[in-house]
């Protein structure tokens, strides 16, 4: 049996997963969302160690799957819980190779990171704003069932850091949903080639995605299953 840890991004409660949970057991796969703290913490190091007391003692090299700026984070865990596969869900991923943190590669050019409309936007406080950016492809009742879950999670720290562990060390599956409105989709791409050296898998979607298709999001992360154990 596959485990998989799920880490949420910093516009999302790991409630935001619990289509995708539901999906993984129909397919005999055990997860566990973790919840980033509200507090924060210094490094991504620091994160890695608590986000991996809250992972079940019985998971054994995990794969692990990061949203979002919670990418920063999916290396130093990576590590941490001696992980199999990483999937990237339209993540961010760290310029190890380059030496420098998001927030430089952001300064130098932040279009070439970010779409214009998303540059100082906090979802959180509005519903219209969440939905435009997180679930623009999700119907009625989905949409319903997501507000509830979005959330803020302080990561400036984590922005600020120059990546401490390359992202390529361990296999990884790079999903970049096409109709993202926050991250750029060539720069997705960019780094699922030059930073992973791994899988790129395109999907229709929102950042968000699998929360409008936790099928779709369950069977990539199922998928990486088996390359894992193989």
């Amino acid at each position: 049996m596959a485990d998989v840890v799920l880490v949420h991004g910093t516009t999302q409660s790991s409630a935001g997963f619990d289509g995708v949970q539901k999906a993984l057991g129909n397919r005999a796969v055990r997860s566990f969302a973790v919840d980033i703290p509200g507090a924060g913490a210094p490094t991504s190091a620091a994160y890695a160690e608590l986000l991996a007391a809250q992972v079940p003692d019985d998971f054994h090299r995990p794969i692990i799957v990061a949203h979002s700026a919670s990418g920063l984070l999916l290396p130093a865990l990576a590590r941490r819980l001696d992980a199999s596969h990483q999937v990237w869900f339209a993540a961010a991923v760290g310029d190890y190779a380059g030496g420098r943190s998001l927030l430089a590669e952001i300064q130098a050019d932040p279009t070439a990171v970010l779409h214009a409309e998303w540059i100082g936007v906090d979802p959180s406080s509005d519903p219209v704003l969440a939905t435009y950016f997180l679930f623009h492809d999700a119907d009625l009742a989905t949409l319903r069932q997501a507000m509830p879950t979005v959330s803020s999670c302080d990561l400036s720290a984590i922005y600020a850091e120059v990546p401490t562990e390359d992202p390529a060390r361990l296999p990884s599956t790079y999903v970049l949903p096409i109709e993202d409105r926050t991250l750029q989709g060539h720069w997705m791409a960019s780094v699922a080639q030059d930073r992973l050296r791994g899988e790129l898998i395109r999907v229709h979607g929102s950042h968000n995605f699998y929360v409008a298709d936790p099928e779709q999001a369950a069977d990539i992360i199922s998928a990486a299953a088996g390359q894992a154990e193989t």
